[in-house]
């Protein structure tokens, strides 16, 4: 078995976490929290994510008869008639079973819940790319789109102007007027939403263009720098 597979791990920190997690199994998963820095950081997770339900759990305080029976378990009582007593104390220990059992399943339960939104969305697989290049042929930015997010990544190798901002526009096959999709980042990355047309056949090309800050004040580009090919990957 893959113990460091995600799906894997998280189920087993869980159940050690919340105490489901017994006998030789219990024992290699703490040998694993020893060898593997991935599994102590799950683990840790875990208890962090399950303290909560320590506060939610009501402190009760046993009934007198209990402690006497205990302390005529041990010896310590000089009383003669402990048979009821024993009784309503083996009485209360099944209702602590009951109440023991019934936080487990809870547990289980919440355990369940919290694996199921803990699992990966799934990522969806970039479908096309746009490199827009310098003069020289170097990387400016990096736009990758899948069919519901456009992702534009700014390389080492961008150098802002000062006062000035750069525009994405689509740039239609037919050669109508190019239409905005906002201003592109100057450092880091930047998700938004594909346009539906964005990836149709009616769309020829990227385009990057110099404008005053906030970008175009027309609707149009005002400086045109960069064109880039959207390719199919």
């Amino acid at each position: 078995m893959n113990y460091l597979k995600e799906e894997t791990l998280n189920a087993l920190a869980a159940e050690y976490v919340v105490g489901t997690l017994r006998g030789k199994a219990r024992v290699r998963y703490q040998k694993l929290m020893m060898q593997y820095q991935a599994v102590s950081d799950a683990t840790a997770q875990w208890e962090q994510y399950l303290a909560g339900f320590n506060d939610a759990v009501t402190p009760v305080q046993p009934p007198e008869r209990v402690w006497d029976v205990i302390q005529q378990r041990l010896g310590h009582s000089d009383s003669k008639d402990t048979s009821a007593q024993i009784v309503d104390f083996e009485r209360a220990k099944r209702n602590r079973w009951r109440g023991l059992s019934a936080l487990s399943t809870a547990a289980a339960l919440v355990l369940a819940v919290l694996l199921v939104v803990m699992q990966p969305s799934p990522v969806e697989e970039v479908s096309h790319i746009a490199v827009v290049n310098n003069v020289d042929n170097t990387p400016l930015w990096v736009i990758e789109v899948s069919p519901s997010t456009l992702d534009v990544k700014v390389t080492d190798a961008f150098t802002a102007l000062a006062n000035k901002d750069y525009e994405l526009w689509m740039v239609p096959a037919n050669g109508e007027a190019p239409i905005s999709l906002g201003l592109m980042p100057e450092l880091g990355s930047d998700s938004r939403n594909t346009p539906d047309i964005l990836l149709d056949s009616s769309i020829a090309a990227l385009a990057i263009s110099l404008e005053e800050p906030g970008g175009s004040k027309t609707g149009s580009p005002t400086e045109v720098l960069y064109i880039a090919p959207i390719l199919s990957v």
